[in-house]
Order: structure tokens, then C-alpha cells, then sequence
């Protein structure tokens, strides 16, 4: 199949890392089962499809499916590292969960490794904090999950994987964790429409 080599090169590039990083950072047990689900049917074959190397295969399936990715839909229901995982629905409502310690960690270290593999000319360590502050407003994430990512990604820019570690981070997520409410709840469309027609 056409892009299978180039598309497992590059998948197992970034679980190597991710899984390098999280032994560093003391999580060794969720880097060793990171992004096992990209080797599965489901995603590994529609990767391919839209494999272009310089990005994400969900960006290209995006663009060619009216926004839908089946891939990301498979993915973020199969690996509790993405903050999608925490997303749940009620009566036309999102419902947010922070993510559990480890895993949010463990999207910290994701995150630079896809800088690392797509992003290699470049890769500067600001490189990952900047471009997710820049779209901070698309992530619907908890934002004490947000406030973790952007510390970590902070502390990355500055002093590399010097603070990067389980047992430091800990006690400074469990201080986030604390000044926020457990679950957010986010209104769509669905639910004004409901409102509006009495329906509620």
C-alpha cells in the first residue's frame, strides 16, 4: 500500500520518543502503551490514505470528509492521553473532566514529540508552548488540564526536561486541580435550540 513504510517510519519515530520521554519523566508505564491504536486496522490503513509527512493524517482527512476524522474519532476513544477522552454529553451539553495526572503528562510529552517529528527544521524548544498557546481556544479542554499543559510546556521551553518529572509535577497539579471546578459544562447549539422551544 502506497505511504505503509513512510507512515510506520514515522509513528514508530514518535512512539519512540513520546516512550523515551515518559521513562525520563517517570511514567514509564504510559509510554510504553502510547498510541498503540495507530498499529490497529481502524486508523493504521486511513493514516496511509492521507499520509503527507509534514502533518497529521487526521488534518488531510479533515479536508477531504466536511471536518469529520474517523481516525481522530477512533484514536481520542482509545488513549486517555488526549483530553477528548474526557469529553462526555448530556441533555445537549459537553461535559469536561479534568485529566488524571499521568495522562495529562503524558499529552505534555506527546505534544512535543509531534513538534519534534513533524516539525524538524524548525524545532526550537518555545515551538511547542507557542503553537499551543496559539490555539489555546480550540482545545476543549478542562482548563486546569490547560493550565497543567501550558505550565509544563513553560517549564519545557526554558529548562528542557529538567523539571519534567513525575514526582515534581505532582504537587503542582494537584494545586490546578484544586482551584477549579471537577467538571465543566459547556452549552451548544443543541441545547439553546432546546431552550428556545420550550423543550427543556
Amino acid at each position: 500500500m502506497k505511504n505503509f513504510f513512510k507512515h510506520l517510519k514515522i509513528i514508530n519515530s514518535h512512539r519512540f520518543k513520546v516512550m523515551k520521554f515518559c521513562i525520563k519523566a517517570g511514567i514509564p508505564i504510559n509510554g510504553f502503551k502510547h498510541d498503540l491504536s495507530k498499529y490497529s486496522k481502524a486508523e493504521f490503513l486511513s493514516s496511509c490514505k492521507y499520509f503527507q509527512g509534514t502533518y497529521s493524517p487526521i488534518v488531510e482527512e479533515r479536508k477531504h470528509n466536511f471536518g469529520y476524522s474517523e481516525i481522530s474519532i477512533h484514536h481520542t476513544n482509545k488513549n486517555k492521553h488526549h483530553y477528548e477522552y474526557w469529553i462526555d454529553t448530556y441533555k445537549g451539553r459537553l461535559l469536561i473532566k479534568p485529566m488524571p495526572f499521568k495522562y495529562n503528562l503524558e499529552y505534555c510529552l506527546d505534544m512535543i514529540s509531534a513538534s519534534m517529528t513533524y516539525h524538524k527544521k524548525d524545532f526550537k524548544r518555545d515551538f511547542v508552548l507557542n503553537f499551543f498557546i496559539e490555539r489555546e481556544s480550540n482545545y476543549l479542554m478542562h482548563p486546569a488540564s490547560k493550565e497543567f499543559v501550558i505550565y509544563c510546556l513553560n517549564e519545557y521551553a526554558n529548562n528542557n526536561f529538567k523539571n519534567i518529572k513525575a514526582k515534581k509535577l505532582k504537587p503542582i497539579y494537584d494545586e490546578i486541580i484544586k482551584k477549579y471546578d471537577h467538571t465543566y459544562f459547556i452549552e451548544t447549539e443543541f441545547e439553546k435550540l432546546k431552550i428556545k422551544n420550550g423543550k427543556e
